[in-house]
């Protein structure tokens, strides 16, 4: 029995990739990871603290995961009801409602650490 095999962890690591590219044909995911790109580099441009780089980085990987387990319940409620299902539709409905929750939070959050950094260049008007 083998405690470590390289071949299998490299095969998993193989299909998560191919996962997320599938996953980024999705205009939400393109989107997203979009955001995502530009929170980072207004974090390092603005030398935001380790914490707060942390907490945005926390968020990132949420949100894009959330969205992609959103992505992978709407794909199987498609193979299981084809044909238009309210009963499906709610499913789906909220779990986009939880991608929108992780969103709007993590929109707050990001507002609330970038603020001070944005106001900063107009602390020369105030007296």
């Amino acid at each position: 029995m083998e405690i470590f095999n390289f071949k299998k962890l490299l095969n998993s690591l193989r299909i998560a990739l191919f996962g997320l590219r599938t996953a980024f044909k999705e205009q939400t995911f393109r989107m997203m990871v979009a955001i995502a790109t530009l929170t980072i580099f207004l974090a390092f441009y603005f030398k935001v603290t380790l914490i707060e780089k942390e907490i945005l980085i926390f968020l990132i990987v949420l949100v894009l995961a959330l969205e992609l387990i959103n992505t992978q319940i709407e794909k199987i409620l498609n193979i299981l009801s084809p044909n238009h299902d309210p009963k499906i539709k709610v499913i789906k409905d909220i779990s986009a409602g939880a991608v929108l929750l992780a969103c709007l939070g993590a929109l707050i959050i990001g507002i609330l650490i970038f603020l001070p950094y944005f106001s900063k260049p107009f602390s020369f008007f105030k007296r």
